[in-house]
């Protein structure tokens, strides 16, 4: 610690010897900046505030039934386009700016400027924001702020306008290309029903019941068709052990034994309707006058038989009756044969047919699909096209956004720029750090050897003594006038830095 101690007293004591050089570069460097200070032109700052309120009652009012735009982003945006090329065009046009600009290159450099010059920042709240411009001419820098306030509120109420009138022309084309597009979804949809009734996938159960129901059918008129055709064949085999005449003795007893029969058939149903019904019944009186008729018969065949006893021939009922049964068989049969027919035809028309209901069904499906999808579409394409209807009308009639100017274009008497106590100051410490640094780097390069220690360290060889100076007092004068002229130059400094100050002040305060 010690040994560095003494390293830093003895650049400090090498340095002093190149005092009066630092003093002069001091000096000089003071003045150069001075002088540049006091020469850079004024910047006055024109700056206005606006607060943009986009919490406006109808908000929640018309949530879900008017499209609500992100104005927050859209005024976050509209803050970035104010330093585009555009709207600095249409500042340049509106403050006469383009006018002094006659080449390219002019009208570039001055749109550069005009960029480099505008601030728009975030005024510490939100939706508060803040726009200024600095220039030499605080008239021009206040007509700037004014044009780029005024884009600013244009271009923010005029987005949402143009972007509503953009997407109402874009949902109504989408909607008529849709409209078309569903009218020849369901034309296709119609053909193709009509090309395929009774097999649409709807049907398909309906159909394949109806392919079940044709083959039962089929079996049922099969398994008839044999039971007729087996019952004829029966009835031609009793026909054959049948008789067709028989004497009038056996055809009495067959007679009778049939009609009493027959009598005995209808007493048991009479007993039947007295368990019911009383005698003066209209059915109990039919069956009395069936049997009283069957009883009548009876007696006219006993007659008969007793006229002619020798057994006469006649007709076998028998043989007649099992000859219209065969007759009614054949009938029957012939019928089947003709019912079973059919069924096979419609049979095999159905199952031929069921072949071609999973391509229908497929074809339908894809068909129903894009039907879906356009109609889905087009209903919301609808809802939409009210919504931005909706949201045109209430843009148009009130004030979704209120932009209020909260402080107007303003330019302060006191320019914005240079702060010139500022730079003065930094000015003379940065001189005297100049004359601090030249003094040091001189007594750098032109080493001398102030105490023994140095010396010892600089040659490496043993110090065997030293010569101390005699000061006497014409070099203690000289010493002290040196000293006092020294810091007489120090002190002039300081007093030139004042005294450019207060010049600062006064014409700062005279301007």
């Amino acid at each position: 610690m010690d040994q560095m101690l003494q390293q830093i007293l003895g650049y400090a004591k090498a340095a002093w010897q190149r005092r009066w050089w630092g003093v002069a570069m001091a000096w000089l460097v003071c003045i150069v900046g001075w002088t540049w200070v006091m020469m850079i032109p004024d910047r006055y700052q024109a700056s206005a505030r606006v607060y943009v309120d986009t919490q406006t009652l109808l908000k929640p009012l018309l949530s879900g039934l008017a499209a609500e735009p992100n104005v927050e982003q859209q005024i976050k945006l509209m803050t970035r386009q104010l330093v585009s090329r555009p709207t600095l065009e249409r500042v340049a046009r509106m403050t006469d700016l383009d006018v002094k600009a006659k080449t390219p290159e002019q009208t570039e450099a001055m749109l550069n400027g005009l960029a480099s010059k505008i601030s728009i920042a975030d005024a510490g709240r939100e939706n508060l924001y803040t726009i200024s411009y600095q220039d030499a001419n605080g008239d021009l820098a206040k007509k700037v702020v004014q044009s780029l306030l005024t884009i600013f509120v244009e271009t923010s109420l005029g987005k949402t306008r143009q972007d509503i009138s953009s997407s109402q022309r874009f949902i109504e084309e989408q909607l008529q290309q849709y409209q078309q597009k569903l009218t020849d979804a369901e034309n296709a949809l119609k053909e193709f029903k009509q090309r395929h009734i009774g097999m649409m996938p709807g049907q398909g159960g309906d159909y394949y019941a109806k392919l079940a129901e044709a083959s039962s059918q089929l079996r049922q008129a099969q398994l008839d068709q044999q039971e007729a055709t087996n019952r004829r064949n029966q009835l031609k085999r009793q026909l054959a052990d049948e008789e067709p005449e028989l004497t009038a003795a056996a055809a009495a007893v067959s007679t009778n034994s049939e009609i009493d029969g027959r009598i005995q058939a209808l007493q048991k149903q009479m007993d039947q309707l007295r368990l019911q019904y009383t005698d003066m019944h209209p059915d109990i009186q039919a069956t009395k006058r069936l049997i009283d008729k069957l009883e009548a018969q009876k007696k006219i065949d006993l007659a008969e038989r007793k006229a002619d006893p020798a057994g006469a021939k006649i007709q076998n009922p028998v043989y007649q009756q099992l000859t219209i049964a065969i007759a009614e068989a054949d009938a029957t049969v012939a019928s089947l044969n003709a019912r079973v027919a059919e069924y096979q035809r419609r049979y095999g028309e159905l199952r031929n047919a069921s072949n071609m209901i999973p391509q229908v069904e497929q074809e339908y499906t894809q068909l129903t699909r894009d039907y879906d999808v356009y109609r889905q579409n087009y209903d919301a394409l609808l809802k939409r096209r009210e919504s931005v209807s909706m949201s045109g009308e209430v843009e148009s009639k009130t004030d979704t956004v209120d932009f209020r100017v909260i402080d107007p274009p303003f330019v302060p008497s006191q320019p914005a720029w240079p702060n010139r106590p500022l730079l003065l100051s930094l000015v003379t410490l940065g001189g005297l750090g100049a004359g601090v640094a030249v003094a040091f780097l001189l007594s750098q390069l032109r080493r001398t050897v102030a105490d023994r220690r140095a010396l010892r360290e600089l040659t490496g060889l043993p110090l065997l003594g030293a010569v101390s100076r005699v000061e006497t007092d014409a070099t203690r004068r000289r010493k002290r006038k040196g000293l006092l002229t020294y810091l007489a130059a120090l002190g002039s400094l300081i007093a030139a830095y004042g005294a450019v100050m207060i010049l600062q002040m006064v014409v700062s305060r005279a301007g």
